[in-house]
């Protein structure tokens, strides 16, 4: 999970350093997507940690859920970009897939989740 953590922020300081050479337009929508990619980020460790915890939290599982879900909603919502929008959709798809495991009380696929997290991280990051 710091793996993800520390490849958003990466984008965000790639993406801001692009400024000197990127159309405002191009910038703004870069700085959404990497912002958008370390809020995600953040959504799936708190997930991996509800999860996780001894006492397995679904509720809290959930919620996290949800915040991911708001938050690819949003991104996929204002891109146009081919990369950004299949990997919207593939984390999406995990996303989603998570939450039945969780209504079903089964631990969800973090690996899934993860993995298509990181491609987010990836495809948001210029350059």
């Amino acid at each position: 999970m710091r793996r993800i953590l520390a490849s958003t922020a990466t984008a965000v300081v790639v993406a801001t350093t692009a400024a000197a050479t990127a159309g405002c337009g191009a910038l703004d929508k870069a700085l959404d997507c990497a912002n958008t990619a370390v809020t995600v980020a953040e959504s799936v460790e708190d997930l991996q940690k509800a999860v996780s915890s001894a006492g397995e939290d679904p509720a809290q599982a959930r919620e996290s859920l949800d915040r991911i879900d708001r938050n690819l909603d949003e991104l996929g919502d204002k891109t146009d970009n081919a990369d950004v929008g299949k990997a919207v959709d593939d984390l999406d798809a995990a996303v989603q897939d998570a939450r039945t495991a969780v209504n079903d009380g089964r631990a969800p696929d973090m690996q899934r989740i993860n993995d298509a997290a990181d491609e987010l991280t990836n495809v948001c990051s210029p350059g």
